[in-house]
């Protein structure tokens, strides 16, 4: 079976992962913060698939098709770099507002939210690139029942990153209430993460490097 050595890495890569600020979290706080802790968690729902979906694919073997395939990788990361563009204008904007300033906006449905948290989360192509070079680094050749132990050691950075982002979620109402006290503060946050995002939106696309291989 999974080698506790395994898990303790695993739990220390993904939680360098999920405390780096990047779309998942800024979804999630922008949605707890617009349309309340449920909505956050539904989102969360949908972020949390996004992982099952990768998990499933690189243990599969599906997720080869990215390194098999870069065109396939290339349109994938482009979305993503899009999608990214289009959160740093959302910040930017003239008459934009700091993901911490509560809003007085139509509320989407559960059905939606829960779509727009997957989407998030499916438009980071590096996501499936992790799971195919991270977790073979931990699985046990000699123990054997590889797949099995992927899907363990998968299912602890799934549970990591939920832990995390449900804290982050929980804690939103809290970081708004702080920061509408102090208004230059949002304005300051708005520029700040509208730049980052901007930043890695042209990052993202600019890389021509392609997948790496695994190992």
């Amino acid at each position: 079976m999974v080698d506790i050595s395994g898990i303790l890495g695993v739990v220390v890569v993904a939680l360098g992962m999920v405390l780096t600020p990047g779309p998942n979290m800024i979804y999630l706080v922008s949605r707890s913060i617009t349309q309340g802790r449920r909505a956050g968690l539904v989102s969360l729902g949908g972020v949390a698939l996004g992982f099952l979906v990768y998990l499933l694919a690189a243990n599969l073997g599906l997720s080869v098709v990215l390194l098999a395939v870069p065109e396939l990788y290339v349109a994938v990361k482009l979305a993503g770099a899009v999608y990214l563009a289009y959160l740093a204008w959302q910040a930017l904007k003239p008459g934009g507002v700091s993901v911490f300033t509560p809003q007085d906006v139509p509320h989407d449905s559960p059905r939606k939210l829960f779509a727009m948290g997957l989407m998030t989360n499916l438009l980071n192509p590096k996501i499936a690139i992790m799971y195919l070079s991270l977790i073979p680094q931990f699985v046990d050749l000699t123990a054997g029942h590889v797949l099995l132990q992927g899907l363990v050691l998968g299912s602890v950075q799934i549970a990591v990153s939920i832990a995390v982002n449900l804290a982050i979620v929980l804690a939103a109402g809290t970081i708004a209430a702080f920061l509408a006290r102090r208004v230059s503060w949002l304005k300051v946050q708005r520029y700040l993460m509208g730049t980052v995002l901007g930043a890695l939106a042209v990052s993202l696309a600019a890389d021509t490097s392609g997948p790496a291989p695994a190992g």
